[in-house]
């Protein structure tokens, strides 16, 4: 099974500077491809990966090197703690959907299946995608759309689907298709569905939210000359990502001391992301919005 084809495997991997008696973690281990570049540099070193899609422990590497975490990254420290581990070396993140979720019909990530509206990544968690359609109100619809699916029309999407559902619940991909279709021109349809889909499963899946406390815990965690590195998709990923390393903080401000010292643990690696060459997107069209920051732990 093709699992999932990791985006910037080698550039990701470089920017870890592995040691190969280090200790590293691999936030998002889905398919095992970065993980299993980190082991080949290892020696006597220590990978600990996080996913918590229970699907990802049928590409569970055989290494007793590795220790697979089956737990939202979100809970890093905790989960490491119980490892006897308190600081790292590096932590890789690659924050994409798999293609493995994608293609699973079921898991309703995709508008190119019919499937259940479900799109958890846990799928042990509460909250989906139909509870989300079905209960939550017109201006919290309205307010997702337009923050996570950047929708221009994303109230008239939200009105759409309250009308809707007013007659009927929505509980597949293909009720939320049918819900919105006047307001996704056939010209559009595609990528109007695609950003509302995007909208959808972040919020289900709290992902900025666990994203913000990974991304701190991980800078507590590195030892100094540690390596931080992080594949986004969304331009929301991206920015809390990056006002992280450039100012300490996901507002981008700079706070400074009564020195005038600015308190920013992480310096950047690369000045400017590093992004998929042609060859990567014409071999994979799902790296073309794909974005890598490396920093390193002062």
């Amino acid at each position: 099974m093709n699992y999932h084809e990791s985006v910037l495997l080698n550039q990701s991997i470089e920017g870890l500077n592995i040691k190969p008696n280090g200790i590293y973690i691999d936030v998002t281990y889905g398919g095992g491809g970065h993980s299993k570049l980190i082991l080949q540099k290892l020696e006597n070193g220590k990978l600990f990966a996080f996913d918590q899609d229970s699907d990802a422990s049928s590409n569970l590497i055989k290494d007793e090197r590795l220790v697979l975490i089956p737990e939202n990254f979100r809970f890093l420290k905790k989960f490491l703690r119980l490892n006897g581990v308190t600081k790292v070396d590096g932590v890789l993140a690659d924050l994409g959907v798999s293609s493995h979720q994608f293609d699973q019909a079921d898991r309703g990530f995709s508008i190119r299946f019919d499937g259940d509206l479900d799109m958890r990544m846990n799928q042990n968690q509460a909250l989906s995608a139909k509870e989300l359609i079905n209960e939550y109100e017109l201006d919290e619809l309205s307010k997702i759309f337009k923050l996570y699916g950047e929708l221009n029309n994303a109230f008239a999407l939200a009105k759409a689907i309250v009308d809707f559902r007013q007659n009927q619940e929505i509980k597949t991909t293909e009720d939320l298709k049918i819900a919105v279709k006047s307001h996704t021109p056939p010209h559009k349809s595609n990528k109007i569905l695609a950003q509302l889909f995007q909208a959808i499963r972040i919020e289900v899946n709290d992902e900025l939210g666990s994203l913000k406390e990974m991304l701190l815990q991980a800078v507590d965690l590195l030892n100094p000359g540690g390596r931080l590195s992080v594949i986004s998709y969304h331009s929301l990923e991206d920015r809390l990502v990056k006002h992280l390393v450039r100012s300490g903080n996901f507002k981008g401000e700079l706070v400074k001391d009564i020195y005038g010292v600015a308190d920013t643990p992480l310096k950047a690696i690369n000045r400017k992301p590093i992004a998929p060459n042609d060859e990567e997107i014409i071999h994979n069209s799902r790296a073309r919005s794909a974005k890598l920051r490396v920093s390193e732990k002062l």
